[in-house]
């Protein structure tokens, strides 16, 4: 047996900084760095005033590829590390955690630069104003940046020197900053709030679309899902409009190319975060939970309007990559994969043709060269090629002479062969923190994954992440926001509440459980208590009882994921319809109004808001379903199957559906019974409605007012041919 090296080890523990114990995996990969570093908390804070130092604040992500290598050149260095511990307050920040600072320190980067990213290093003063900052910085001087330690050295000689004036630069930016979040009620935007402004803003936005190669402007590409989710609404609103082939085309275009591109992960499904170039070739390779929900429900969204069985295989991809590679035992989702392995981005998933042809037999290797574009000089760095379908699945069976669906029966089984063999390799890094908003966009994709594809599987997924978070991340009531290493913490901000407020919402619609809606309007609720800015300025991204920073920051614009307070009308505006609550709709309908203006004018950044108007602007369409509860399990799951078949064979994305049961043929149904008792509420939808001493019992309503209901799946499915 090996002797243990003790000396070694304590030497190991003695170098270790305050960063050891936390849960993130981002500040795990910088806990044996020389620098002293803090994570966010009142001992830092106080010490930076006490000693009058300036704050050195490091904000970053475990899959950020730069973050990786300043920490290499930079945090890992000795000498760095001394002038960092000597003249600074060091606090090291992981951005999906705290996005409640990334936010109020971005924008000063930004006010600062002109540009932001990661990782992102800000200088504060010890009242937490910020007065330089920038993203990365090299160990030498080079590309127009100053080396690190050279800046370093310069600061901490101007905080002595020139305190003054950095006090007098810090405060007038501060300002600033503060400014930035308020947005005065617009006393017209009412009269924004209609199908013309929901028009114009596709009409801008097809402006910027690429014809060529789909998505929105030139290089770095990014997928912009919302933006995708409002053209489709378009679409299937205004199927006259004389815009109709335009959308098309847009949707169409991107859907493919993003799929045909080295930005889809060709034998492992998902997709990278974005493209660095404009034909969706080579992605900056690390992998997200939040894209990969997105993408997921956009895909079967197009798959739904349009019948592309390509875009369900995708979609369907997804959902294996997340199944395989960011599940938890426990049955929720990890955040990231790194885009770098071995000090190298990219080198897991990109492939020399020397490699595929060792493993490979000849007429394997002939296929995968014409069919992945292979090339003996790559396409990406050291002769490597990250795979791609240069023109689609379809000209790629024609070149091999085969057809669509002898080309998949081909490739499938060599796509596996090449999985199991990168499986091999050393793999990225994981980032094993669960955020309850990133989990709530997967558990509200898992649950399309089932509606359209009719795989249960997928609805036990979400379920299960579903109480994972009900159990782990729900406490007196409320939303925290992080879980790792078996501990939760920190307060759920804005994106917490409303994402998982939707999934729920989502669970609803093809699940009798009443827990789904009691728990979203008692969600609803607390969030409306403590979000909301009754000055008139719409949501707050945290919460009233928080620690008070800087600036209270408000989340309204979409990024890449969308905004919070887009998200927050959304749900207010389900929850009024399912339970007739005249307050959520009023507060819904505040948040349009409010952001109207700038949607129609800058709708890549509202898309989401929009999506939000739309459901808003639709004619109210409910799908009631009622089952009597004595019967077996079996026999429930059956018939929630079908109706969700038939509900779903067409794209109806303003079609709110709520599954129900009752207890024999008792006056009232088991979700009414709780949302009387826990929630004082009576969803109008559900009001006198009786299964009529039926097993089975569905009403299709419009407005609040049913059609007379239907006792079999037989005639649900004739109705709503008629219907639809």
């Amino acid at each position: 047996m090996a002797q243990i090296d003790h000396a070694a080890n304590e030497a190991k523990i003695v170098k270790a900084n305050r960063l050891l114990n936390e849960t993130s995996t981002y500040l795990q990969q910088h806990a044996m760095n020389p620098v002293d570093w803090y994570p966010w908390n009142q001992e830092a804070l106080e010490r930076a005033k006490k000693e009058n130092k300036p704050i050195l604040l490091s904000i970053g992500y475990a899959a950020c590829h730069w973050c990786h290598v300043m920490a290499h050149e930079s945090f890992e260095d000795e000498q760095t590390a001394s002038l960092m511990n000597e003249h600074f307050v060091n606090i090291k920040v992981d951005r999906e955690e705290r996005t409640d600072l990334d936010e109020i320190y971005m924008k000063a980067v930004q006010m600062m630069t002109g540009h932001g990213g990661w990782p992102m290093t800000v200088f504060l003063t010890p009242e937490l104003k910020p007065f330089y900052g920038g993203t990365y910085f090299p160990p030498t001087d080079r590309h127009g940046l100053p080396a690190f330690k050279s800046l370093l050295k310069a600061l901490s000689v101007a905080w002595t020197e020139q305190n003054a004036d950095i006090t007098q630069s810090a405060d007038e930016l501060t300002e600033h900053l503060k400014a930035l979040d308020k947005i005065s009620q617009n006393q017209s935007s009412e009269n924004l709030v209609n199908i013309d402004t929901l028009g114009l803003a596709c009409a801008k936005l097809l402006e910027s679309f690429d014809k060529v190669w789909g998505g929105f402007g030139n290089a770095p590409k990014f997928p912009h899902t919302m933006t995708l989710a409002l053209i489709m609404r378009n679409l299937h609103a205004q199927p006259e409009s004389a815009m109709f082939n335009q959308c098309r085309q847009l949707i169409e275009t991107s859907l493919n190319r993003m799929a045909y591109g080295g930005m889809h992960d060709q034998i492992g499904g998902g997709f990278a975060r974005y493209s660095v170039d404009r034909q969706w070739l080579i992605p900056h390779f690390e992998k997200m939970l939040y894209d990969n929900a997105l993408l997921a429900k956009v895909y079967l969204d197009g798959y739904q309007l349009f019948g592309r069985d390509y875009w369900k295989r995708v979609a369907t991809g997804i959902f294996d990559f997340i199944l395989n590679e960011l599940s938890t035992i426990e049955g929720a989702f990890y955040s990231s994969l790194d885009a770098d392995s071995e000090g190298e981005e990219g080198k897991f998933y990109v492939w020399s043709e020397k490699e595929l042809q060792k493993y490979l037999s000849a007429d394997e290797f002939a296929f995968i060269v014409k069919t992945f574009g292979i090339t003996a000089n790559g396409n990406f760095e050291h002769n490597t090629n990250a795979l791609h379908l240069p023109e689609g699945p379809e000209k790629a069976a024609a070149a091999a002479q085969l057809s669509v669906d002898e080309f998949w029966n081909k490739l499938v089984p060599i796509s596996a062969k090449l999985l199991k063999i990168r499986n091999q390799r050393i793999r990225p890094g994981l980032d094993e923190k669960v955020l309850t908003s990133w989990n709530s966009l997967m558990i509200s994709a898992f649950v399309s994954g089932y509606k359209v594809i009719g795989e249960r599987k997928y609805f036990e997924v979400a379920k299960t992440a579903a109480q994972f978070i009900l159990d782990n991340l729900y406490r007196d009531g409320q939303l925290l926001r992080t879980w790792g290493k078996g501990q939760a913490k920190l307060a759920g901000c804005l994106d917490d509440y409303t994402y998982f407020i939707d999934a729920l919402c989502d669970l609803s619609s093809v699940d009798s459980d009443p827990r789904w809606l009691t728990t979203a309007t008692s969600l609803a609720d607390v969030m409306l208590e403590q979000f909301w800015d009754e000055s008139g300025n719409g949501m707050y991204f945290t919460p009233h009882l928080y620690e008070v920073l800087l600036t209270r920051t408000r989340n309204y614009t979409d990024g890449a994921i969308p905004s919070g307070t887009s998200t927050a009308a959304f749900v207010l505006e389900k929850l009024s319809r399912i339970t007739g609550k005249q307050l959520y709709a009023d507060k819904a309908k505040i948040l349009i109004d409010l952001y109207a203006s700038p949607a129609r004018t800058y709708p890549d950044q509202f898309s989401n808001l929009l999506c939000a108007m739309d459901f808003h602007l639709s004619k109210p369409c409910e799908i009631v379903i009622l089952q009597d509860s004595s019967r077996g399990k079996d026999e429930l799951t059956a018939e929630i199957d079908a109706c969700n078949k038939i509900i779903n064979q067409t794209f109806s994305p303003n079609t709110t559906v709520i599954f129900d049961t009752f207890d024999g043929d008792k006056s009232d149904s088991n979700l009414n019974v709780l949302l009387k008792k826990q929630n004082n509420l009576t969803s109008p939808l559900l009001e006198a409605r009786t299964v009529k001493g039926k097993p089975l019992a569905i009403y299709i309503c419009e407005n609040f007012a049913c059609q007379n209901p239907v006792f079999s799946i037989e005639d649900f499915a004739a109705q709503m041919q008629k219907q639809y």
